[in-house]
């Protein structure tokens, strides 16, 4: 009998049913036995991974990290968007703000996202840190902890950064660059009245992540099917469309370096993830 692989992904959004529908029909065209189950947030959908109820997870970059830290770095990443692929976040300010660059928060109110959001708040407060801010002396942090669980997907959080900011709440905001270009798109950066004054290091997003132990044919299947994916079909368009990429591709860890660091620095995890 051929075993069908289970794959974990988090319901942020109703399309998500439409996306993974897609992709489960597109692998049984290729005979791959593919399901998935919806889980409400990403840590459930870790300790499901960890348990082996499932073989793959879609997961952030913040529940990839945790997963690696839980295997010494030892999971594998079977594929990825090429949007999530040198991810950005952005400081934003209002367009006549004197805050000019990053050097320029001392004693400002930074607005951040949900605390477990990579891009709007993990991410932001290290590279400010980074900088030479103490986070808890140099700066005002306020915090939109908006969907706890789903690790900043549904970008709520990020919209109330920026709401803030136009509402004169605060000085300065983090969001991911997805959002800032897609409201640039849309003109409501210039209906806003913004400017973003900084653009962080390029670092990595979402992948698809298995165990060490799950069947490696399987898992150069699964990746082969990913890779052959072709954007001009009808259906793999409108997947793609709504999944955010143009094209999956593979990568390894290093875009997650500055997270891990991250998580370690503000103590989300305890203990280096030992990343390979």
């Amino acid at each position: 009998m051929t075993k069908t692989v289970m794959l974990g992904a988090v319901a942020y959004d109703p399309k998500v049913v439409t996306i993974w529908d897609t992709i489960r029909a597109l692998f049984q065209k290729e005979n791959f036995s593919l399901d998935y189950v919806l889980f409400s947030n990403y840590e459930a959908q870790v300790e499901a991974l960890m348990d082996g109820f499932i073989d793959i997870a879609w997961n952030t970059n913040v529940a990839y990290v945790k997963v690696q830290e839980r295997l010494q770095g030892k999971a594998q990443i079977l594929g990825m968007r090429d949007t999530d692929l040198d991810f950005t976040t952005k400081l934003v300010v209002k367009a006549d703000s004197d805050i000019r660059s990053s050097k320029d928060l001392k004693g400002k109110r930074v607005a951040l996202g949900s605390r477990d959001s990579g891009q709007a708040a993990i991410l932001p407060a290290y590279y400010l840190a980074e900088e030479g801010y103490n986070l808890n002396k140099d700066l005002s942090i306020i915090r939109f902890d908006l969907d706890v669980g789903k690790h900043g997907d549904t970008g709520t959080s990020e919209l109330e950064v920026l709401d803030a900011l136009e509402k004169g709440e605060a000085d300065a905001g983090a969001i991911g660059h997805s959002t800032w270009i897609r409201l640039l798109e849309t003109g409501q950066i210039g209906n806003r009245k913004l400017k973003s004054i900084w653009t962080s290091p390029g670092y990595s997003h979402c992948n698809f992540t298995s165990l060490p132990a799950f069947d490696a044919q399987l898992a150069e299947r699964f990746t082969k099917i990913l890779l052959d994916m072709d954007p001009n079909q009808p259906d793999v368009k409108q997947m793609m469309e709504l999944e955010g990429l143009n094209r999956w591709v593979l990568s390894g860890n290093e875009g997650y370096h500055d997270l891990a660091n991250a998580m370690k620095f503000l103590k989300i995890i305890e203990k280096d993830p030992q990343l390979v």
